[in-house]
């Protein structure tokens, strides 16, 4: 009976492809992928300060006098049940926790307390010039300098991209930052595209 060619070309190939497979696994070097790295990656986030006007949330498990929602005043100080006027601008909701835990560690049998940031009303930043929404914004999370003109409508038509100052406090001392948006955006140049910080100030000429 004579074999079709087809079939025999067929047979051949089917027998060769693990051959195949195992050379192309063992000849292929080794790819590591290569990460951009900028510097807002290299940073790790601080953690957050409360500051004056934030809204506090403290719960203390299964201590329902000892939970509710706390302002911290302006004087950076808050109140609760029991325990006196306690500072709280500049701690993080660690070291709230911890002294809270201690205070009312007098008054309930091993206090479970935890203290988030419902609001944080402290933290602002500003966009001024010629965006379509300047204003006071909210710095409830991590917000790079593109996020912010997004959230502030976007640049009017008179607006100079390449000229951007960032104002930024450093101690007792304001330094400028200059921003060119436009390479950020057609350049990549994603050092410009910082992180926001409280108090800081875009000014958009």
């Amino acid at each position: 009976m004579r074999v079709p060619k087809k079939l025999v070309v067929s047979l051949f190939f089917y027998l060769l492809l693990p051959f195949l497979f195992f050379w192309s696994c063992s000849s292929s070097p080794s790819i590591t992928p290569s990460v951009h790295r900028t510097e807002n990656m290299r940073v790790a986030s601080a953690p957050y300060l409360v500051g004056k006007g934030d809204l506090l949330e403290i719960v203390t498990w299964k201590e329902p006098d000892f939970s509710r929602d706390v302002p911290v005043r302006i004087d950076g100080k808050i109140s609760f049940p029991l325990i006196e006027d306690m500072a709280a601008a500049g701690r993080t909701t660690r070291e709230l926790e911890e002294d809270l835990h201690e205070k009312l560690s007098e008054y309930v049998t091993h206090p479970v307390v935890s203290v988030s940031v419902k609001e944080a009303r402290s933290q602002r930043y500003y966009i001024v010039g010629e965006v379509v929404k300047p204003g006071e914004y909210p710095l409830h999370k991590e917000v790079s300098v593109m996020q912010a003109f997004a959230l502030a409508g976007g640049f009017t038509e008179w607006a100079r991209k390449n000229d951007i100052v960032l104002i930024r406090r450093d101690g007792d001392r304001e330094k400028s930052i200059l921003i060119n948006f436009d390479e950020i955006v057609s350049k990549g140049t994603l050092e410009q595209n910082v992180l926001l910080k409280a108090e800081d100030i875009l000014v958009v000429p």
